[in-house]
């Protein structure tokens, strides 16, 4: 199955990261988020990626194409070619497909482009700007089980401002990223698709995926959730690119599973 991440928004809110380089880049422990996506899926089994880009996504395209010297040590010898590499990384076997899907389409109208990439009938797809520690082979068991058209992972968002439990005047409890239990589940990515959906997709620039594509399957009840109730958490702002940059250094990464 192909896993299919959203690479080409232009990250406005994060603009002190985002001005030269595309959202997916911002790194989180010295690697771009989208490595860390990439690498969740890989650790499942998953290592077939359509990336699709359109902002800056040059950047992504550099980083990947010198991946092999960023991350071996390696000779060079002048005048000819190849480059002997001397150790080798874990992520052998990716197999990468980076997809121009235009500057400013929308989310629908890029998966729409992608979908001569897509060779089986389902595929992932998730943002390009998220990490959770949801379990992959679990959200496609319940995919196919329920026979549906797709599965949207729920997930319970982190509060925007710390929660302080009290007993009267005494504080008790001091929360800084409390999560909503209150049953009210969100979008949180990690989709997968069957591929007839792409029928529902349009690539007109303005098709949004989360608009009228998602509204006509719910409509006919060929959406089902599946309900992720651990980490989740988006890079929005720089506050979250600051708070997941502090869960890595301090090992407190809940959606490193490799």
């Amino acid at each position: 199955m192909k896993v299919v991440i959203l690479c080409g928004g232009l990250g406005t809110r994060l603009k002190e990261e985002t001005e030269y380089k595309p959202k997916p880049m911002v790194e989180v422990g010295g690697r771009p988020i989208l490595w860390h996506i990439m690498k969740q899926y890989s650790s499942y089994g998953f290592n077939q990626f359509v990336l699709c880009l359109g902002y800056r996504g040059d950047v992504i395209k550099d980083y990947f194409y010198n991946y092999e010297i960023r991350n071996n040590d390696f000779t060079l010898t002048l005048g000819k070619d190849g480059i002997k590499t001397h150790n080798s990384h874990s992520e052998t076997g990716w197999e990468i497909t980076f997809a121009e899907t235009g500057p400013y389409s929308m989310t629908g109208a890029r998966i729409k482009k992608i979908e001569k990439y897509i060779d089986g009938d389902s595929f992932f797809l998730t943002y390009g700007d998220g990490v959770s520690s949801v379990d992959i082979n679990k959200l496609l068991a319940f995919h196919k089980s329920h026979g549906k058209i797709a599965t949207v992972t729920g997930v319970l968002p982190p509060s925007r401002f710390g929660e302080l439990m009290t007993d009267d005047i005494i504080v008790e409890s001091f929360n800084e990223k409390p999560q909503v239990h209150s049953g009210g589940f969100i979008n949180g990515g990690y989709f997968v698709f069957n591929k007839s959906f792409f029928n529902h997709l349009s690539a007109d620039e303005n098709c949004i995926l989360e608009r009228q594509p998602l509204e006509d399957i719910v409509k006919a009840k060929e959406l089902c959730i599946y309900k992720h109730e651990g980490f989740w958490q988006c890079m929005d702002t720089y506050r979250d690119f600051e708070y997941l940059n502090g869960l890595w250094r301090d090992g407190k990464a809940e959606w490193k599973v490799w």
